[in-house]
């Protein structure tokens, strides 16, 4: 389970492929980085689950749910191609998925729980795809993308934003 090639998903996804370990395999990336969200998120103090640095930016907490928000697109994106299912699909707004929902009222540990559930999960569907369904693609927003493109997006989407926090918030 190689990194995706190029043709394989939109280049707009390309930082999310990037920023990947060039050696590790799908399934390991997805453990790597489930592996690094714990590490760091568990161990955050209380004052930083609502803090922003700068006025418009998500908090960790809205952080964390455009994470289990886009995890959830993206595995449905994998299930939908794996199954050979061509219906081209919608793209989403993750500024409103964020903005239409009171996510700062939630418990932060509740939070990192389901996005950890929700990553096991995903790492026992990629688990029984073999070459030929990674190689599937389908088309989202008129852009075509590989199932095998999906599973790595996943993972370096939530290095992507780790980095971030990191960077940013700590």
């Amino acid at each position: 389970m190689n990194k995706p090639q190029k043709f394989e998903y939109p280049v707009f996804y390309a930082p999310y492929i990037e920023i990947l370990d060039g050696v590790a395999g799908l399934l390991e990336q997805l453990e790597t980085s489930l592996e690094l969200f714990e590490q760091l998120l568990y161990e955050l103090k209380e004052e930083k689950y609502e803090y922003r640095y700068q006025e418009g930016k998500w908090t960790i907490k809205e952080i964390v749910q455009h994470l289990i928000d886009a995890e959830r697109v993206f595995v449905y994106r994998s299930l939908r191609f794996s199954r050979k299912d061509e219906t081209a699909l919608m793209g989403f707004e993750e500024n409103s998925y964020v903005s239409n929902y009171d996510i700062n009222k939630r418990d932060f540990n509740s939070l990192l729980d389901e996005f950890c559930l929700l990553r096991r999960s995903t790492i026992l569907m990629f688990h029984d795809f073999d070459e030929d369904i990674l190689d599937l693609k389908g088309s989202v927003e008129g852009n075509s993308i590989s199932v095998r493109a999906l599973g790595f997006i996943c993972s370096g989407h939530v290095l992507h934003h780790l980095k971030v926090i990191e960077e940013r918030y700590l």
